[in-house]
């Protein structure tokens, strides 16, 4: 048929793009794609099944088909009055491909808007299969912003869509999100569950995009544990995945700069044992050539994270993703600020919220600020000139990142931005116990229990460091004096607990069933508050009892790369704690 000639778009080829969503026929798909360069060159939205064609076009350019500015370009055919003409069933197909352009370009809010009116319209006409496609569109952005309660209720809509249709390999991609956000709000278990789940699904298929984001899921669930060789194995397959397509150049380097995180924290565990081993005071010769490979292997890490992150800006000069631009960015920072280059580490942190900045990704300006507050803090404890002006400096980026990051539903996002607000009013410029007190309580309510990766450790720090010199009896005179500040009775109750607890814990020889007994409340009340402030995991089980905990400690033994033999105080850039 000639283009001249074209009136139609032919509603088998609709139904067949259609069927092969539905099964993750994603090659067979792209076949028929290929053969539809006449329709491109003749669309307008006067041909019968335009709207359909494109909300389908979308949906394939998000799977991985070209790219969204086709889409982009067949929407510029719409004007004023063609749009006026659009039936209620063509208009929500234009809508939602608005959508999934403005998704792609990182306009979210933008995005959800067109989301909503597609799920009004579509919940009226009963168009399930825009439903579906809605609402896992608007969970992905909701997701982005860190709004997981939300995400969480429209990915759930997705799959019951689904579900309700009999398209199970179709739930899938939702599946999969729906594992990421779980993660994100702290439910690994439940995270890992659903995502062995969707993979036993979708594992003969040859939807590489969705395989993809299974290992790199993965990945992030292994990295949180601290099983560093697992997750990067992970990634890689990722990556494998990604690279099949040329669409997917983006997604591989977003696994490129994970990957690079993972081995940034490995290169800590392998920079905290050349400085046990450099201070021990053994001096036999079974401590030389041990350095001497540390040395070598940190080296090495530090190297491969340095290619790599080169590859991913290389990536994102071609295929251009703010996001994915502001996380190379914030990863360079981390990567300098460990190796003690704190004037390039600032630049790059920088270079990163301005990133974010103009597509208001709260979540990553608010770890652009976390970074830049270290970075200050790094300045303030090596004492370099203008310290005073550095720790100033630490502060209102501490603030600011507590103001972005409450934005969000990021828990871990709050717990560190928390926890290095306090680290900063804690530092030996300011020294102000009682607000670094109080950022420590707030992080405290949003660490994940059992978790005990570089977070953990910094949260450590800052509770050793408020313990030095804190005494009950100034607390307790503050209270009595009337010095609560807006504090609620609750909230002094469970400040009380911290302060008593913890020392009757010690005094009981770290038993929770001692202090319960002598405080005359509930092992679980105890067990709540030690979890809270960390101290769980050094419980020494009384007689008789099992302690999960110390299943957890002996398990992170085992898949900790390193396990140091002393905890003494490091100069700022080998202390540095690493957060994305």
């Amino acid at each position: 048929m000639s283009i001249a000639k074209l009136a139609v778009i032919p509603q088998e080829l609709l139904s067949t793009l259609s069927r092969d969503i539905d099964s993750r026929r994603i090659q067979h798909g792209m076949d028929r794609l290929a053969n539809i360069e006449q329709i491109l060159a003749a669309f307008s939205p006067s041909l019968e099944n335009a709207a359909a064609f494109l909300g389908s076009l979308a949906q394939w350019c998000d799977i991985g088909y070209g790219h969204a500015t086709l889409v982009k370009r067949l929407l510029a055919t719409y004007d004023h009055e063609s749009r006026c003409n659009l039936k209620i069933s063509e208009y929500v197909h234009v809508r939602m491909a608005e959508g999934m352009v403005a998704m792609t370009e990182e306009i979210l809010d933008s995005a959800i808007e067109h989301f909503d009116v597609v799920l009004k319209i579509a919940a009226e006409t009963r168009a399930w299969e825009v439903l579906a496609i809605a609402n896992y569109w608007k969970a992905r952005c909701q997701r982005k912003k860190g709004q997981y309660e939300n995400a969480l209720y429209h990915v759930k809509q997705a799959l019951e869509i689904q579900a309700a249709h009999g398209h199970a390999q179709n739930e899938v991609p939702a599946r999969v999100l729906e594992s990421l956000i779980l993660f994100e709000s702290g439910d690994s278990q439940q995270a890992l569950r659903k995502l062995r789940a969707a993979e036993s699904i979708l594992i003969k298929t040859d939807d590489y995009s969705t395989l993809g984001n299974i290992q790199s899921t993965y990945g992030r669930i292994l990295q949180r544990e601290s099983r560093y060789g697992q997750a990067i194995e992970h990634y890689s397959r990722a990556i494998n995945h990604f690279q099949k397509s040329e669409s997917m150049q983006s997604n591989v380097a977003r696994a490129i700069v994970d990957m690079s995180f993972t081995r940034l924290q490995v290169a800590r565990h392998f920079r905290r044992s050349i400085e046990v081993s450099r201070d021990s005071r053994q001096k036999d010769r079974q401590h030389g050539p041990d350095r001497v490979v540390l040395v070598k292997e940190l080296s090495k890490s530090y190297g491969v994270i340095h290619e790599d992150l080169k590859k991913a800006e290389e990536i994102y000069r071609q295929y251009p993703h703010t996001r994915g631009i502001a996380r190379v960015h914030l990863c360079w920072a981390y990567l300098h600020l460990d190796t003690g280059e704190l004037d390039t580490a600032a630049e790059e942190a920088k270079r990163g919220y301005a990133a974010a900045q103009p597509k208001q990704d709260f979540i990553l300006m608010a770890s652009a600020r976390k970074v830049q507050c270290m970075i200050e803090n790094a300045r303030v404890e090596e004492e370099v000139d203008g310290w005073a002006n550095y720790a100033i400096s630490a502060q209102d980026y501490a603030r600011d990142a507590v103001e972005l990051a409450e934005h969000t539903q990021d828990r871990r996002l709050l717990a560190t931005v928390y926890t290095w607000h306090g680290l900063t009013m804690s530092n030996a410029f300011f020294g102000d116990k009682e607000r670094a007190r109080e950022a420590m309580e707030k992080a405290a309510t949003y660490l994940e229990p059992g978790v005990r990766d570089y977070l953990w450790s910094d949260f450590q720090t800052l509770r050793r460091r408020l313990m030095e010199n804190a005494t009950l009896e100034s607390k307790l005179m503050q209270w009595a004096q009337g010095e609560i500040g807006e504090k609620t009775f609750r909230q002094l109750e469970d400040e009380f607990a911290s302060l008593v607890i913890p020392r009757a814990w010690e005094q009981e020889r770290k038993k929770v069933s001692r202090v319960a007994a002598r405080l005359s409340i509930s092992p679980r009340k105890v067990r709540k508050v030690l979890a809270r402030l960390g101290l769980l995991e050094t419980e020494i089980p009384a007689s008789g009892e099992t302690s999960e905990s110390l299943k957890r400690t002996e398990l992170m033994a085992r898949i900790e790369p390193v396990k140091p033999k002393s905890r003494r105080n490091l100069p700022a850039r080998r202390r540095t704690r690493l957060g994305l």
